[in-house]
């Protein structure tokens, strides 16, 4: 009996040992055979573009969500990503004159509703899954590999050195198979510790969904709030209403949200004066101005580039033409090597770059030439949001990512006695212009107009003994013809003086026209209808003309310039339209 014992007892532990040979063998030789030849990790990235819920001048296509672009990422010079951007990233562009019909247009609401709410129920299904996920031990024999953020970065599987052990390791788990028994008490501790390096993990993994899910309950309050029929939100500074905006309720409820939540990640990398700095007394003053308080900002710049919802690349145009350009020799190559290898740094160094492709970065320039060195960055200029002084559609302005900005000439580096005027009723000259000849417009404006009617006052150059602020001052409207580039600041400067501003140009997309209706304060003419100026400004009421003038000194606030920033003024109306175009796209990282 004793020896049936003792054969029966070797019987089962060979028989053991034997069943965790047959386990071990097969787990070793997958585990083997995944770090060899498993596929490689890539980021991909899906841009999901979504419209603004009040009409802007820009609406998008009859679908309310347009999936523009689905690749894999590649390093920042590949030609073949580049290719392939161009081909996927279609985002649609609707002209100024389809704002009315786009804003009777209430199902456009109903179809953004309808995509919001499914994205509330996938994140809610992620956040179940992930919660199940936490609960659950960890399988160390489970070798999938973990999504990295960066482009070219895949799961590597490397040889850890621990206590003189070799253990293997991918993307910091342990992939070695547990192949010795360990008591019950142990067993439950480790699977207690893996569960507690899994949620940090899952933590950290999930910064970026936690930022997506923040911006799609954002856009979900701002589209109930363009249904209310007034601003039942309270604001002691101010209260957006009345005609000047396309929806006063949905921008102030958006403005709100951008208080809330908005971050920006400013790239510390580059030196004065070319970068983290700019022109701050000059007709590019806007530039100067945005980034130096950018760079002073407390409340919506982070230091934790996680945090942040959008990245600023702090280069100054105009800087570059001052100090690398140089003169008269027609060779922008400086400027182009300037802004590419600043790029390549910061591609190289973070991995945000090449996880959107650009799509959530911005850069800020009131140069001509600023949008001219964003095409020398594909990535740039097809994704990145360009905020720039010079919105010219015909060369490339993008208003679906693209936004406009003021170019506000502040010689003197401030405001103050620049703002004011008199009544309508102490205006007596009907419209005044005065500016040297260039640009395809003005010569126009000149053959018709100057020195040719009192009431429609035209100067190439003032006669000595007349003031330029006081001859707007004195005018019901101010002309605003473009020059070499489509954007005037004297569009900036009529509002300061309460004079309505008549734009003049082909192709220009106004600052903030995504939340102002600038129809209802100013006068937009066609430049084929130059020679009827005069006509179409005598054919306005005396009543529509004092209900414009009022409106743009209501707006006036947002073209401010203010040291600090002040709550709506144009700092923040800047920031505001970045924070439109970032709420626009949608982001997130897939694993193949």
């Amino acid at each position: 009996m004793r020896d049936w014992e003792k054969v029966s007892s070797r019987w089962a532990s060979s028989s053991s040992s034997l069943k965790l040979l047959l386990f071990v063998v097969p787990l070793v030789l997958v585990s083997g055979f995944v770090s060899v030849v498993g596929p490689r990790t890539s980021t991909w990235v899906s841009l999901s573009y979504y419209p603004w819920p009040w009409g802007s001048g820009f609406p998008s296509s009859s679908s309310s969500t347009t999936t523009v672009m689905t690749m894999t990422t590649t390093s920042l010079s590949t030609k073949e990503g580049e290719q392939q951007l161009k081909i996927h990233l279609t985002p649609k562009v609707v002209g100024l004159h389809h704002v009315e019909e786009t804003l009777s247009d209430t199902s456009i609401f109903n179809r953004s509703s309808s995509v919001l709410a499914k994205e509330i129920f996938e994140t809610q299904q992620l956040d179940e899954k992930n919660v199940k996920e936490l609960q659950s031990p960890i399988d160390r024999s489970d070798a999938s590999p973990v999504t990295m953020k960066a482009a070219d970065v895949g799961p590597a599987t490397m040889e850890v050195e621990e206590d003189g052990k070799l253990e293997r390791s991918l993307n910091g788990y342990d992939v070695s198979p547990v192949i010795m028994k360990v008591p019950e008490e142990e067993n439950k501790q480790e699977r207690l510790n893996a569960s507690a390096v899994a949620e940090v993990q899952k933590k950290r993994r999930s910064k970026l969904e936690r930022l997506e899910a923040g911006l799609s309950r954002a856009r979900v309050t701002i589209r109930e709030a363009a249904h209310q029929k007034r601003n039942q939100t309270p604001d002691l500074d101010y209260v957006p209403q009345g005609p000047m905006y396309w929806n006063a309720q949905a921008f102030h409820r958006s403005y709100l949200e951008m208080e809330k939540q908005f971050k920006v990640f400013v790239y510390e990398e580059g030196e004065p004066p070319l970068f983290h700095n700019g022109p701050c007394g000059s007709i590019y003053s806007s530039e100067g101005n945005f980034i130096h308080q950018m760079e002073m900002d407390k409340r919506f710049r982070t230091q934790h580039p996680e945090e942040a919802h959008v990245f600023f690349l702090p280069f100054s145009v105009a800087m570059m033409v001052r100090f690398v350009y140089v003169r008269d020799s027609h060779d922008i190559g400086p400027i182009k090597h300037t802004v590419t290898d600043y790029v390549n740094i910061i591609a190289g160094k973070y991995p945000y770059w090449n996880r959107s492709l650009a799509a959530d970065h911005f850069m800020l320039s009131c140069h001509d030439w600023g949008p001219a060195t964003s095409t020398y960055v594909p990535h740039l200029y097809n994704n990145g949001i360009r905020v720039l002084c010079n919105a010219n559609t015909s060369e490339g302005f993008n208003p679906a990512k693209d936004a406009s900005f003021p170019e506000i000439n502040m010689v003197t580096r401030e405001i103050k006695g620049l703002i004011g005027g008199p009544s309508p009723s102490h205006r007596p000259t009907l419209a005044f212009f005065a500016g040297k000849l260039h640009g395809p417009v003005r010569p126009v404006l000149f053959e018709h107009w100057k020195n040719k009617d009192e009431d429609v006052q035209v100067y190439e150059s003032l006669p000595r003994g007349l003031s330029y602020y006081d001859m707007m001052r004195k005018s019901k409207y101010c002309i605003c013809p473009s020059g070499y580039e489509v954007a005037s600041p004297r569009v900036v400067e009529a509002l300061y003086v309460g004079c309505v501003p008549v734009l003049i140009s082909d192709h220009y997309v106004p600052p903030f026209s995504d939340i102002l209706n600038w129809r209802s304060f100013s006068v937009e003419v066609p430049v084929n209808e130059i020679p009827n100026l005069k006509r179409i400004l005598l054919n306005i009421s005396s009543k529509q003309y004092i209900r414009m003038q009022r409106r743009g000194l209501l707006v006036r606030k947002h073209f401010e310039v203010n040291f600090p920033p002040k709550r709506f003024d144009v700092y923040h109306m800047i920031l505001h339209s970045v924070w439109l175009r970032r709420l626009n796209v949608r982001i997130h990282d897939e694993q193949i």
